[in-house]
């Protein structure tokens, strides 16, 4: 098929030969007319229709995988050692006064909770939040592997040491219900899994039945899970998340910054490149 502005070009030709020649009538300048129409319809059903091919992900949101059927289990903030979870909850693996930071003890108790938050007081950060089982930084600087396997590191990389990992948004699903929060904490038990992670492997056999995510009370409420469970899981951008109880609470929110007016680049980097602007 011949390109647009060969096409083109005979069109000016046949024009221009056509005008060289002497007329004498309304006629000829009638059919002179018609020959142009004609020669330009045909031209422009000569040209091929363009294809735009989508360079990057439009939607957050598709662009992560949902990671399946994974052994779901529950933690919460100033949570004890138990058996079965041997490290306490009173800091975090990025956050060594979460307790305090929070606002207090996170009790899982239905009946000392209201709205997905404590009756006792209203929590300082989201108190929808995971753990997932990795950690990008440790002793003090960012893990070498961390920079290769992350699929946001670019972005939000200020300087080692300091976490890209750190309140990004995750997608829940049980059934059919859809929850989001925020990525606080490491485990369930490992920090090291990336292949699980950001890659395709299951989650590693554990004391919780190979449990690959933990989710606070606020999360199992509003999905309506057991204390343990078997859920789906996603990576999201913030400009993908829906307005919801989990965007209502938190200096560490997203949504609760922006309100405020806050630059999310220099309080909230990790989402900052996603967040709906």
């Amino acid at each position: 098929m011949k390109p647009v502005t060969a096409i083109l070009g005979m069109m000016m030709a046949a024009t221009a030969v056509w005008a060289s020649e002497p007329q004498t009538s309304i006629t000829a300048s009638t059919d002179f007319q018609k020959f142009a129409q004609k020669l330009r319809e045909n031209a422009l059903l000569k040209i091929e229709p363009q294809v735009v091919t989508p360079t990057g992900y439009r939607s957050g949101f598709n662009r992560y995988p949902w990671k399946r059927q994974i052994v779901t289990t529950v933690f919460w903030i100033g949570e004890t050692p138990t058996p079965n979870n041997p490290v306490p909850n009173h800091k975090s693996s990025w956050d060594p006064q979460w307790v305090r930071n929070y606002g207090g003890f996170d009790n899982p108790d239905p009946a000392a909770r209201h709205n997905y938050i404590p009756k006792a007081f209203i929590p300082r950060q989201n108190p929808f939040y995971v753990a997932l089982p990795y950690n990008d930084v440790t002793r003090g600087t960012t893990k070498p592997e961390s920079r290769k396997v992350i699929p946001w590191f670019k972005q939000a990389f200020e300087r080692p040491g300091k976490s890209v990992c750190k309140g990004r948004w995750v997608a829940i699903r049980y059934g059919s219900r859809i929850c989001y929060a925020q990525w606080e904490d490491c485990g369930p038990f490992r920090t090291d899994h990336w292949q699980y992670v950001f890659g395709n492997e299951r989650p590693h056999p554990n004391l919780n039945q190979g449990a690959g995510l933990d989710v606070s009370p606020a999360v199992r409420d509003y999905l309506g899970m057991k204390g343990k469970d078997v859920c789906d899981w996603k990576f999201v951008e913030a400009r993908d998340v829906p307005p919801g109880p989990w965007t209502k609470y938190g200096d560490n929110n997203t949504f609760v910054l922006q309100r405020r007016g806050a630059n999310l680049f220099l309080v909230d980097r990790n989402n900052a490149y996603g967040a709906r602007r």
